[in-house]
């Protein structure tokens, strides 16, 4: 690119971040009034979600919209709500709902659930983690089938934080999530490489950065690794750099074995998520691991590799090793 090239395009980049900030400025007050209001409405989940739908109208920003659709093809209905309008109202909301019983509040995010509009959902599913811990059994309900409906990243990801928070308290939740890893649903399949993304930051809950915890979350990994989706790949390479902050030496380990794996059976798309993943390690490691796999590339069209789908594939055929995959999720709903 040449020097005027660049110098527009950070002129124009620049414009455009001044704009930004001087929407989120003249919506600040309003997006915190929306959460106070919201607070209020709690007892009645209809005039709840009328009011959070008129508010983020009103905070829209249809270039953040159009923003959006671009980097999430298939997003589905949104409006264009910037992050910190969002999380003003959601601050807002929350200091008022501080004594709010748990079975309103969800009552409450059952009902946001259900919603077309993205960014209701997000807010649905942002509440979710403060009533996991008094209400773990209907708040994992919700979040089962938030993640049965999910059909685009943004609001994987999303959910990928309650997820985490709920597993980190009560461990029978890691079942639910390794069963995941045998889903024909892409998204539930990362789901679990995002889950397990978050886990090292959620530092208000015991357990987040413990060499077990790791140990666990690589074993998902182990299982997936080498699924044919992108979204999917991304995903794991997340979780891989996040479970550095738990147990390096454990993931240094995986990754170089990974990349025998790799270099052995040419895999593409194992050679990826490998690659992606080595930017937390020390130089010397990564660049070691990185000529390992040199001449390796992902090839359109590759069919999956991993160890789930071929225990998927063995089950369709009738001859699944045990534990056989489940459709959806391991614990029935009550």
């Amino acid at each position: 690119m040449s020097p005027t090239a660049t110098a527009a395009r950070t002129a124009t980049t620049s414009a455009t971040t001044a704009a930004s900030n001087r929407f989120m400025a003249e919506h600040l007050a309003e997006a915190t009034a929306l959460g106070e209001q919201l607070a209020d409405l709690v007892h009645d989940p209809g005039s709840f979600v009328a009011a959070v739908k008129q508010g983020f109208e009103t905070l829209a920003d249809p270039v953040y919209a159009d923003g959006s659709r671009s980097i999430a093809p298939g997003l589905g209905p949104v409006l264009g709500v910037r992050l910190p309008l969002m999380e003003a109202t959601h601050k807002a909301f929350k200091r008022g709902t501080r004594k709010t019983s748990t079975s309103l509040l969800l009552d409450v995010i059952d009902r946001l659930l259900r919603e077309d509009l993205r960014e209701i959902r997000w807010f649905g599913i942002w509440n979710l983690g403060s009533v996991l811990p008094t209400d773990p059994e209907r708040a994992w309900q919700l979040l089962r089938r938030a993640a049965r409906e999910a059909d685009e990243w943004i609001t994987v990801d999303t959910l990928a934080h309650p997820y985490g928070e709920g597993i980190l308290l009560d461990a029978r939740r890691w079942a639910e999530l390794e069963q995941l890893v045998y889903s024909p649903s892409r998204w539930e399949r990362r789901l679990v490489g995002s889950t397990v993304a978050t886990l090292p930051f959620a530092r208000s809950v015991p357990g987040a950065r413990d060499p077990a915890t790791a140990a666990r979350g690589l074993a998902c990994v182990r299982l997936l690794i080498g699924d044919a989706e992108p979204d999917v790949q991304k995903a794991l390479s997340w979780a891989l750099r996040s479970l550095v902050l738990a147990d390096r030496a454990a993931v240094i380990h995986f990754l170089e074995a990974e990349t025998e794996t790799a270099r052995a059976t040419d895999d593409g798309g194992r050679a990826w998520v490998i690659r992606d993943s080595v930017s937390k390690l020390p130089a010397a490691t990564a660049a070691s691991i990185k000529t390992g796999l040199d001449g390796i590339r992902r090839r359109p069209g590759a069919p999956s590799t991993s160890r789930a789908a071929a225990t998927a594939a063995a089950f369709l055929a009738g001859a699944a090793p045990h534990p056989a995959p489940r459709a959806t999720h391991a614990i029935p709903e009550d």
